[in-house]
């Protein structure tokens, strides 16, 4: 109120329209609907997600979780997740159950311990008296908040990927890697002289095994993927990868094949486990150890252990030697290779070393894409072994590369690539943290890829040499004996850019196209492909992608 001159007092006019209120109890008119149902803040978050579907009707399956109450399933999961964990000196596996630590646990079942082997007992340790969280088969978008909430390192790039860091060791580390020689590893394997397979015994094994397993027991949580190699239903092999890092469980994830909640449901145990400790170090005083770092496999036990290495591809290529030693024990022949398949139902195969435009030729827009790396060959036909693509980035750009760069999305895990600090955009062409940069992305994502990723039997097999010397021709047709010669020699020469320090034509061999991962001689690989080849009517051919008539 003011006073005017007279004395009287004046209301100034209010733009705003007077609040009118209703008449019968003076309450003004709220047009926001109906308030939440929930009380406490935590109360409305628990609104905000729904819970997935528990169980998926499995009609006439007898399988190890068919036909049971979604608790006692659960149960069973936990259980054989905790005898994948249990320590061998005590016996027992650790008390584990499903949810993040951070969060409110949905089951908090006691397990009982499991008796793996008979072992001395030890009566109590602090990793007994704790609980071990399991983010079991968890979704890309559930790992991608892991891994930004926990993981220093990672970030959501400006297309969606998920860019991380795999620490000091940026590729493979053959030289670390051990294989257990045993009675029958010792005949059946190829050993000495050329071989990738360093041997170690079954009890220096069992140390880095119960060094892993103590190492995740410790720790707050752990993930757990639970899938399958091998797209052929007939041959396919479980695998479980239990790891300490969102990352390793999200590159596994895309890598390997993904259960349908029918398949999860019934998987019952592993064919293999891995046990990535890789952000632990082997301990060097151990026998056999030349470094802090030690990729070991013991085919008898069917398990993987990995210490003081977070580089992913590990997992990857060590599933890869597995599957190079049981798939030819079915007399299916396991193949480092590209896969494709024309309109018509023909199929070609693709071999070559790095650089010599193996990915490039299987990756056509008018073919259908079957795989880009692993493969298996069987009675049925050809089979992709994996369930994603591990593309190199180094340089990549959408002209040259279209269908790898699309893919380059939410749920793709980028390694070790360089980005804008503000804008997120990643810049392939930098090589500060390495020249290995990688991209790992489930192969959906490429708009021609054949799902499901098998097809008939080969027409042709093509083997690629990117030939800096000048003497092979453009194109050879080979026999049978020559494309065995070819496949055991696995020719290629690298130029410079291919590798560091190379400033010259190096001419380069790799048995198989593919030595650091096979397991058997080379010969029993090439006979293989040469009687597959000869059943089913397969043409080999030699292409030089590299210069011709002079170097």
């Amino acid at each position: 109120m003011a006073a005017n001159g007279n004395g009287v007092s004046t209301t100034p006019k209010s733009p705003l329209a007077r609040i009118q209120t209703q008449k019968n109890g003076g309450i003004c008119h709220d047009d926001s609907g109906k308030p939440v149902k929930a009380q406490t803040i935590d109360e409305l978050h628990s609104l905000q997600k729904k819970r997935s579907a528990p169980t998926t009707p499995l009609d006439g399956v007898q399988g190890t979780f068919a036909t049971i109450s979604e608790d006692e399933r659960q149960r069973q999961q936990l259980q054989s997740i905790s005898a994948s964990l249990a320590s061998l000196t005590r016996g027992t596996g650790p008390k584990v159950v499903r949810g993040d630590p951070a969060g409110k646990v949905q089951s908090v079942s006691h397990v009982a311990h499991h008796h793996h082997i008979e072992a001395p007992t030890i009566s109590v340790s602090d990793s007994s008296l704790k609980f071990t969280h399991v983010l079991y088969n968890l979704s890309p978008a559930e790992l991608y908040e892991q891994a930004i909430k926990y993981e220093k390192g990672s970030f959501i790039t400006s297309t969606g990927a998920l860019a991380t860091l795999s620490g000091a060791k940026t590729g493979r580390s053959p030289r670390d890697k051990r294989v257990v020689i045993d009675d029958s590893t010792q005949d059946e394997l190829w050993w000495g002289k050329g071989s990738p397979n360093i041997e170690m015994d079954e009890h220096t094994f069992m140390v880095n095994r119960e060094r892993a397993v103590d190492y995740l027991n410790s720790l707050d949580k752990v993930f757990v993927n639970d899938q399958f190699l091998n797209w052929d239903p007939q041959n396919r092999i479980k695998v479980r990868i239990v790891s300490a890092r969102a990352y390793h469980s999200l590159f596994m994830h895309n890598m390997c094949i993904r259960p349908t909640p029918e398949e999860l449901e019934n998987f019952g145990t592993p064919d293999f486990t891995i046990y990535n400790a890789g952000q632990f170090p082997c301990n060097r005083y151990t026998h056999y150890m030349t470094s802090s770092t030690s990729i070991d496999l013991n085919l008898a036990r069917r398990e993987m252990v990995i210490l003081g290495t977070q580089y992913a591809g590990e997992m990857k290529k060590g599933l890869f030697s597995v599957m190079h030693y049981l798939m030819p024990m079915r007399q299916i022949l396991s193949l480092h290779s590209g896969c494709n398949m024309g309109k018509d139902g023909d199929v070609a195969l693709f071999f070559g070393l790095s650089g010599t435009g193996k990915t490039t030729l299987s990756t056509d827009h008018n073919r259908y894409l079957i795989g880009d790396d692993e493969h298996c060959w069987s009675d049925n036909g050809v089979s992709n072994i994996e369930g994603g693509c591990y593309a190199k980035c180094i340089d990549l750009s959408r002209e040259k590369e279209p269908d790898i760069w699309n893919a380059i999305k939410f749920g793709t895990v980028l390694e070790n690539v360089v980005f804008d600090e503000h804008t997120r955009e990643v810049d392939y062409g930098d090589k500060s943290v390495t020249e290995n940069t990688r991209a790992a992305y489930p192969i959906e994502y490429i708009p021609n890829a054949k799902i499901p990723c098998v097809g008939p039997h080969p027409k042709n097999v093509i083997l690629l040499a990117c030939d800096a010397f000048g003497v092979l021709p453009p194109v050879s047709k080979l026999s049978l004996a020559q494309t065995m010669y070819h496949f055991i020699s696995g020719y290629t020469a690298l130029v410079a850019g291919t590798e560091d320090g190379i400033k010259e034509p190096t001419a380069t061999f790799s048995a198989c196209f593919g030595a650091a991962f096979i397991m058997l001689h080379p010969t029993k690989y090439a006979a293989m492909l040469a009687e597959k080849m000869q059943k089913h009517g397969a043409t080999g051919w030699l292409v030089n992608t590299g210069w011709s008539g002079g170097r």
